[in-house]
C-alpha cells in the first residue's frame, strides 16, 4: 500500500459513479460522520460477499449510529448492480473501472492476473475522510468483525462529537443557555437533513459530483 494511506492522513477525495452512474465526491457521501470506506475486489470473490452480507446486516446499526458505509468495487456498472440488488443493500456502491484506487492506493492484487483487482481493505474515515483504521483483507481473517468496527466506531464518535458525555457540567451550561454548537446535530444541522441521512436518500445529501 502506497504509505501516504496511514492513520492520521486523508484520502483522496475521489469522485466515481455510483451503481445508478451518477458520479458521487466521498466527502458528499461522508458528510460529517464517521464513514466505512470498503474496498473490494469484485462479485467473483466469496471472501467479498459474506463480508459484504454481515456488513449488510450490520447497516441498520451503523444507520442509527450515523455512520456511513461506501462500497468501492472494479466491476462494470452491471455487476456491481448484480451484487448489490442480491445483497439487498441500501448504502452505494461506486464502481472504478479504471482503477485509479487500486493504481493511487498500489494495492494491485498481482496475485490474480487474471481480474488484476484490488487487495481487498476496510478503512475508517473519521470525519474530513481523516483516516483513523485500516483492515487488510487479503486474507478473510484480516477484516474487520463487526464487534471490532462497534469498538473502533465508539472510539472515534467519542473524538469526533464533543457531546459524547452529557454530564458534562460546561455542556449543561451551554445548552441551558442556547449555544448548540457543540451538540449533535442540532448545531450543525436541521432534523430533516439528519433523517434524509438516515433514510440513504443520496440525491437529496450528497447531490451529483
Amino acid at each position: 500500500m502506497n504509505p501516504a494511506i496511514a492513520a492520521g492522513r486523508r484520502l483522496a477525495d475521489y469522485v466515481l459513479p455510483d451503481h445508478t452512474k451518477t458520479p458521487r465526491r466521498l466527502s458528499a457521501l461522508q458528510g460529517d460522520d464517521p464513514m466505512l470506506l470498503v474496498l473490494i475486489r469484485g462479485f467473483f470473490c466469496p471472501k467479498d460477499r459474506e463480508q459484504l452480507k454481515t456488513l449488510t446486516r450490520f447497516h441498520p446499526q451503523l444507520v442509527v449510529g450515523n455512520c456511513r458505509l461506501v462500497v468501492i468495487t472494479t466491476d462494470d456498472w452491471h455487476t456491481t448492480n448484480n451484487l448489490r440488488q442480491q445483497l439487498g443493500a441500501h448504502y452505494p456502491f461506486l464502481y472504478d473501472g479504471e482503477k485509479r484506487v487500486r493504481d493511487d492506493l498500489d494495492i494491485l492484487e498481482y496475485t490474480d492476473p487474471q481480474h488484476e483487482p484490488m487487495v481487498p481493505h476496510t478503512l475508517l474515515l473519521a470525519s474530513g475522510l481523516e483516516i483513523r483504521r485500516i483492515w487488510n483483507g487479503y486474507y478473510y481473517w484480516g477484516r474487520p468483525s463487526t464487534a471490532e468496527l462497534h469498538d473502533a466506531l465508539r472510539e472515534v464518535t467519542r473524538d469526533i462529537r464533543p457531546d459524547w458525555d452529557l454530564s458534562d457540567p460546561e455542556l449543561k451550561r451551554r445548552w441551558a443557555a442556547g449555544d448548540k454548537s457543540v451538540f449533535f446535530p442540532y448545531g450543525s444541522k436541521s432534523m430533516e437533513q439528519t433523517l434524509k441521512e438516515m433514510a440513504g436518500a443520496v440525491d437529496q445529501y450528497a447531490g451529483r459530483a
